[in-house]
This record gives C-alpha cells, structure tokens and sequence, in this order.
C-alpha cells in the first residue's frame, strides 16, 4: 500500500485527496434492563450526528469578533469561514443580558475586567429574545439562514444554570429560582441566582425556549453551560423532545459527568485536553500527561461515550487575558503543534475567533472597551498567512482521512514520551500515524508500533508528522 509522509513544520503544507462516508441520523440508544446491570464503561453511548462527528468548529465572541459586535456584522463573515473549511459556527449567548447594576450579583470576573458594566452574555435576563446590543430576533434568524446557504450549521450558547436578578422568569413565576426557608433567592457560585429544576413549570419554560429556537429559526443545536450543574434527567427528557424537530439535533456539554452521553448529549466540552494541553506547552509538564488525560477519560465512560471538542483557546481561557493570549503563551510553531492534535485525535476541533489570523488582542465577554475586539488588519501578515495555509492542509487531510473521524485511537509508546506524543488512527485497514513534539527544541525519538517494530524520527522544534 502507498503511503504518504507529510511533515509540517513552520511553513509546510499538504495536499490530500477527498473521501465521502454514509450518513447516519443520530438516535438515542434504547437502555435495556441487560445493559443497566452492567458497569458504565462497558455500556454503549448514543450516536452523534454525521455532522458533528465530522464537524470543524468555530466559536464566536459576538462582542470581541466585530468592532461592530452585532450579528449582522458577524453575518458578513460568514463566507470567509466556510471558505476556510469551517462547518460549525457556535455563539457565544446573544440573548438578553441583565442590565442591573447592584455589583452584589455581579461575579468577580465581571467586576476585574473594568468595563463597568452589567451586561454579562451568561446572566441573562430574557432567555426568549437577542439582546438589542447584538440586533434583533430576525437578526439572528437572517444570520442562521444565510449560514444554512454556505452549509454551515449553527449552535447557540445556552445558560440554564442560573440568571439575572431581574430576570423575566422570576416574575413570571417566583417558584422558577432557588430560595431558603425564609424565600431569599440562593445564588451560586458567580453570585447569580440558581434556576429551581425541582419545578415542572420551570423545566417546561426551558424546554419551550430550546424548541423555539429550533423550530422558528432553524438552529442546528446547543452549548450548554455548566452542563453538570443541571440535572442530567431534564438534559435527557429535553433531546427527546428536540429530536422531534429536528432528529439530528447536536447537544454539547460544558461538563465532565459520566453518564452524559448515554442519552442526552453528543460531545463534551473539551476541558480534558485543554488543561493537559497548557501545562505541556506552557508548563513544562510531561508530554505524556496529554495521553493520561484522555486514557483516563475514555475508560470511566461508555463506549464511544468520551467524545468532547478540541480546543486551545475559547471565550473562558482568553477573557480579560492582562498577560498574554494564547498566541504569545504558546508561540507560533507551539499553536501550530497543538492544532495538529486537535485535528487528528478523536473528537472535534474547535478554533476560537482570531486564531486563524493569530489574533493577540485582548478579548472579553464582558465589553468591548479597551481595544478588546479581533485585530482583523493582521490578516494581512506572513504568520496570519502561514496560519491559514496550515489550517487548510489540516481540514483537508481530516475530511479526506475517515479514520481521522471514525477510527480508532491507538496510542503508542516512545523512547521520548516526556516530550513527543504518539498514537495511530485506524479504520478498515486504512491508518494514519501521528507525532507531535511539544516543546521548543529538537528531539529525537524512536516509535513503537502496534507490531513491534521500532520506527525513528528525528523532529524540529514542535514539528509534527502526519503519516
């Protein structure tokens, strides 16, 4: 069988050929009283959708993406994103923030950041309606249209954990929010009033609101924040719902809890890599740590039940960054290097707005003063340039690859595991192997394949192969 060798270094590039898979509907798997017996790790996880399995996607940060910050504007980039090979655009949430300026209930993220105000996208006041900073309800329909016309599909950012303290909910029925025994509202950990799930009434004004969004405007699926901190049987009764809209509905987990995708959700947040990810890089920590992480998170979990979204940046680890973005903590080639694992580990990958120009300006959800917008003139710059052209090989070799997608993950042994990461993707006899130097220097390692033999590579500072 030919085999192609790429290499990537600083300003390499790959040309890959493309392949097509059958598509399958996802579909929640029926628990049977056999399976319930058995240990978690040994039951099966439900389906995602093709879509999402195949995804590549992109979060956006309406108030850091546009000096305009509304969705109209971030409508217009639209094209630019699929044509960079983008399928998946997530929002950060565009819903009506609470506007209340006693800084009791503001969190201590809010008040560090020195914007001043209020209007935090993950304290909400009105669930039902886009906050009149970012446009207008058919702002946001005209914007998932358009994306649906250059096959891109759309996921909202929703925030069910808590809300505003003058949030509409509270006067529509003051049994929505947590209270003690004298009725004062319990707040939770960013001093935001926790929503009440022991309330039918509450769970059905949530449920509504997923499906208004579903079925009037045509969104493909959610984020969910803090997933863990509701309960996972509103999660499971809320997909089955959802998939009567729409059977191919995505569900994405912030959150880590085991049972998650059994029923309710398709990927978890990608906070297992992203961790381990940093502390190698920028920590100095073993390489090997990377492949612990996810061992450890695959074997306490279903069958196919680990799958998250890969990611090195987002609008949690970049907001209100004083120091440094990213960008200048990793480096060039150290992003470079990180982003071919992110695009040939299983799972999804995920960029976050302005790492595929390099962006190194300061981001917040909390305003836009300061200058805390994308620097979008550095489009124009080599590394910006050379960001783009890596970014296409990648897409290019994980959508030609299926076992990038759908294949198995074989991690492998080497004779440098505190500095290069190894593994195999395999599927119908098609496999690619992986390397992946993690450090700022040269290293030589040998690779110990599944059949014994030794193979040697000797790597440049946070070079890579794609084999």
């Amino acid at each position: 069988m030919k085999r192609i060798l790429t290499t990537f270094a600083l300003c390499s590039a790959m040309i890959a050929g493309s392949a097509s898979l059958p598509l399958h509907a996802a579909d929640a798997v029926s628990i049977t009283s056999a399976e319930k017996v058995l240990p978690l790790n040994q039951r099966m996880a439900k389906k995602s959708p093709e879509w999402l399995s195949r995804g590549i996607m992109y979060q956006i940060n309406p108030r850091a993406y546009t000096p305009e910050g509304t969705l109209k504007a971030a409508e217009a980039k639209l094209k630019d994103l699929a044509d960079l090979g983008m399928t998946i655009v997530y929002l950060c949430p565009v819903f009506v923030a609470d506007d209340d300026m006693n800084r009791e209930f503001w969190s201590p993220r809010q008040k560090k950041s020195q914007m001043d105000s209020p209007l935090n996208p993950y304290r909400m006041k009105d669930f039902y309606h886009v906050d009149p900073e970012y446009g207008t309800d058919a702002d946001l329909k005209s914007y998932v249209d358009t994306a649906h016309k250059l096959g891109l599909r759309v996921m909202l950012d929703m925030v069910y954990l808590h809300c505003g303290p003058t949030a509409v909910l509270i006067d529509k029925n003051p049994n929505f929010v947590k209270r003690n025994k004298d009725g004062k509202i319990i707040t939770g950990p960013w001093k935001y009033p926790l929503l009440n799930f022991e309330s039918p009434e509450l769970r059905e004004y949530l449920f509504q609101n997923m499906e208004q969004w579903v079925r009037d405007y045509g969104v493909d699926g959610f984020r969910m924040d803090v997933a863990d901190g509701v309960p996972l049987d509103f999660w499971e009764a809320a997909r089955v719902r959802l998939e009567k809209l729409n059977p191919e509905i995505g569900l994405l987990a912030e959150g880590t809890r085991k049972e998650n995708q059994l029923k309710a959700f398709d990927l978890s947040y990608g906070w297992p890599f992203s961790g381990p990810v940093r502390k190698v890089f920028v920590g100095g920590a073993s390489a090997k740590s990377i492949r612990d992480s996810k061992e450890g998170f695959r074997k306490a979990r279903p069958i196919g039940g680990d799958r998250i979204i890969h990611f090195i940046d987002n609008h949690d680890i970049s907001n209100d960054d004083y120091e440094n973005r990213t960008e200048e903590r990793y480096g060039e080639k150290g992003v470079n290097a990180a982003l071919a694992m992110m695009f040939t580990l299983d799972g999804t990958p995920m960029l976050y707005c302005g790492q595929e120009i390099c962006d190194k300006n300061r981001h917040s959800i909390f305003g836009s003063k300061f200058g805390c917008t994308i620097n979008w003139a550095n489009a124009g710059s080599e590394e910006a340039k050379r960001r783009q052209e890596l970014l296409r090989s990648l897409i290019e070799t994980r959508n030609s690859r299926p076992e990038l997608t759908f294949g198995e993950l074989i991690w492998l042994d080497n004779s440098a595991e505190s500095d290069v990461v190894t593994y195999l993707r395999k599927l119908d006899g098609k496999q690619t192997l992986v390397l992946v130097n993690c450090r700022a220097k040269p290293v030589s390692v040998d690779v110990t394949l599944p059949d014994g033999v030794k193979r040697h590579f000797d790597l440049k500072d946070y070079e890579f192969v794609i084999e």
